[in-house]
């Protein structure tokens, strides 16, 4: 029968292990090597980097929550990317990525340009995409909302635009900060879906973990191979968390979205804040400190928020990503997209909501020169 997300996720590795115990709870597979029947014959493991039974049902939880043909568990959210592009894009490739992304895929970004003779133009998520599409354009990357200004991008409508110049250019989408709870890329014109599930898939700031998530069996194919080659896959038992902690995706993400909202709503009226900005849901929101308040003083005086560069945990987690998430961005493309040394971004996380909303107040007063 077909269910609904909710179940999907509360069912997760139930029955999986029905024929040798009927355990509810998925067992955890330490092995890394397999025993095999035959010569030339297979029980479908062989070794823990092609496939682990535990990584097997995680890999087949992603793919329904994500509506998707097949999915991936890599070792980081880094690892995912970097799958995604060693798989697809080749030298003398060109893709287009939107203008404001966590710095680290920026970094990404630079590197197999100075490598491998790839190219890439940036899109502001505004203008017409069509002038920065040429006969070598593979692939349109998008994170919807950005990291940190919370950018949107309809990406329903980019990805009709992108298919009608060319339908082989792919479409993929960072889905970390709303994860399929908020928003499914796939149904919406994507072709992947990436995840740094190190945040609210994992939830519980405990797994370092990524995930690649694909429409179509001949992308699977080539991404599976190249996982094979290149290893990085995510073990065991970061596997065995990871589908613990989808059990309650869906609680979890209900809470930040309710945090989320409720600081978004508040912090505009405490002075000191200049503007806020808020994608209209999920837990992940950035305010301008403003600049008669000294930064690190604001930091200092926090009482539930710890300052720190995750997001999406229980705990509440601010960063500044001028000095963190996007130092090695150049200043120019900081002060470009807004992200000053006065910006700050918040996970809002599981605490009651008047707490952090009173422990922000209390840090921003504190914070006055």
């Amino acid at each position: 029968m077909s269910v609904k997300i909710d179940t999907l996720l509360a069912q997760g590795g139930n029955g999986s292990d029905d024929i040798k115990t009927g355990a509810v709870v998925s067992p955890l597979y330490f092995s890394t090597a397999y025993r095999h029947p035959n010569l030339g014959e297979s029980s479908g493991f062989d070794y823990a980097r092609l496939q682990t039974p535990t990584r097997q049902i995680l890999e087949e939880q992603l793919a329904d929550l994500e509506q998707g043909v097949q999915a991936f568990a890599t070792s980081s959210g880094m690892a995912a990317i970097d799958l995604l592009f060693a798989s697809l894009i080749k030298n003398g490739d060109h893709f287009v990525t939107s203008d404001d992304l966590y710095g680290g895929t920026y970094r990404y970004f630079d590197a197999i340009v100075e490598q491998s003779g790839v190219n890439y133009d940036v899109w502001n998520g505004v203008d017409d995409i069509s002038s920065l599409i040429n006969e070598t354009t593979r692939l349109v990357w998008l994170e919807t909302p950005s990291n940190p200004t919370m950018k949107v991008i309809d990406i329903q409508k980019l990805s009709a635009k992108v298919k009608d110049i060319n339908p082989d250019i792919l479409i993929a989408v960072d889905n970390t900060f709303l994860t399929p709870i908020f928003q499914q890329p796939l149904t919406l014109g994507a072709d992947i879906v990436v995840h740094s599930a190190t945040k609210y898939l994992g939830g519980h700031n405990d797994i370092l973990a990524g995930a690649v998530i694909v429409n179509s069996d001949v992308l699977a194919e080539k991404l599976e191979a190249s996982l094979t080659t290149r290893g990085q896959v995510l073990d065991s038992f970061s596997s065995w968390l990871l589908l613990r902690s989808l059990k309650t995706l869906h609680l979890r993400m209900q809470r930040h979205n309710e945090n989320g909202q409720y600081l978004a709503k508040k912090l505009p009226c405490i002075p000191g804040i200049d503007k806020v900005l808020y994608a209209g849901v999920g837990g992940m929101l950035s305010f301008y400190l403003s600049n008669n308040h000294d930064v690190d003083a604001f930091l200092k005086g926090l009482q539930i928020g710890s300052f720190a560069e995750s997001l999406g945990g229980p705990e509440t987690l601010v960063t500044i990503p001028a000095v963190q998430t996007h130092h090695d961005m150049s200043q120019e493309q900081r002060d470009h997209l807004g992200i000053t040394n006065q910006l700050v971004r918040v996970s809002a996380g599981l605490e009651d909501k008047e707490d952090l909303l009173a422990d922000l107040r209390q840090a921003v007063e504190g914070a006055k020169r």
